[in-house]
């Protein structure tokens, strides 16, 4: 972006995410494409150059590298889908593009990537054709609350830590149901609240604003909703679990700065100086320091959410649809 893009973005996120975790609720909801455009429009160059290709968190083993467990959770839900060499696969919310580069190379299959960011996609045309995928892997801008793809079209679809997005769990699930065959699956990991949330409990409800605000989304579900909406849609549900109840590594570990409090609260205070003097002599955009603030509130809601375990970005289901 030019700077003065990052600064309309920046100011109108700041507009959108006023009211998050309070009041505004419809609005947020009738907003949600722009919001979410928005948010990775501000978000995203940081969010890669700190975590990579894959923007999404993972369950870890003792000896395991963030790197290859973040692999093998993706190897994971392309294992739980049976995927088949020439399937046609559906990515929603890929991204930059990571996981379905990943996948398809991993099972040999051609995946479609959908996303509405207009950055994302082509750093994810980018970075398919610099890993050799950009046979098998296609990347498409579009709505997956309206998805722009005919009845029965893919194989199997999955969504990594994407369709927290959506407005509504259900109109969601039955565009997904869809635009998938009869007789084939979908699988997700989901960002949930889970049944240790105490909509009753101020700290709850502060973690849980923390992480609308950071996350740029309308709402978090609780892993009862998920389920709901899943059979709602017309989905028959495998089989769920929150995936990250036996990790022996919390998947919170990378961004929890009490594991490394000096080394930490030292990287932010300098990024925090830094981006204020690149501001202040017109480096960086206007309101860029306010980017670092949305990642910090991210940071330590996703932090606060995971030790309480009252939040969890891996609730796994695996769901069919009928064959009949």
């Amino acid at each position: 972006m030019s700077k003065a893009q990052a600064a309309s973005a920046v100011e109108k996120y700041q507009k959108y995410s006023g009211s998050s975790g309070g009041e505004g609720e419809e609005e947020r909801k009738s907003n949600y494409y722009d919001k979410s455009n928005t948010y990775y429009d501000v978000v995203t160059g940081a969010y890669e150059a700190y975590w990579g290709e894959s923007l999404h968190f993972a369950s870890r083993w003792k000896g395991e590298t963030l790197r290859e467990s973040i692999k093998r959770h993706e190897h994971f839900i392309a294992m739980q889908l049976g995927l088949k060499p020439g399937q046609k696969v559906l990515d929603v919310g890929c991204g930059v593009g990571g996981p379905a580069i990943e996948i398809s190379r991993f099972s040999k299959t051609s995946v479609t990537g959908l996303n509405n960011n207009e950055y994302q996609i082509n750093r994810a045309k980018e970075l398919s054709r610099l890993h050799g995928t950009d046979q098998i892997c296609d990347f498409v801008q579009g709505d997956f609350m309206n998805i722009p793809f005919p009845d029965n079209t893919f194989d199997a679809v999955y969504a990594i830590e994407a369709t927290v997005h959506s407005p509504d769990a259900y109109e969601c699930y039955k565009e997904i149901y869809r635009v998938l065959k009869p007789g084939q699956c979908f699988a997700a990991y989901e960002s949930s609240m889970t049944t240790s949330f105490d909509p009753t409990n101020p700290e709850h409800q502060r973690i849980k604003k923390e992480l609308l605000l950071g996350g740029g989304l309308v709402d978090i579900r609780s892993t009862t909703k998920v389920l709901e909406a899943l059979k709602q849609a017309g989905f028959e549900v495998m089989w769920s679990k929150n995936i990250a109840e036996d990790s022996p590594i919390p998947w919170y570990f990378p961004i929890d700065k009490s594991n490394n409090s000096l080394s930490t609260n030292a990287v932010r205070l300098f990024k925090r100086n830094m981006v204020k003097a690149l501001e202040f002599v017109g480096l960086a955009p206007k309101g860029i320091i306010k980017v670092q603030d949305f990642a910090e509130w991210a940071a330590d809601g996703l932090v606060e959410g995971g030790k309480k375990e009252i939040f969890t970005p891996m609730f796994f289901f695996l769901a069919k649809k009928p064959a009949d």
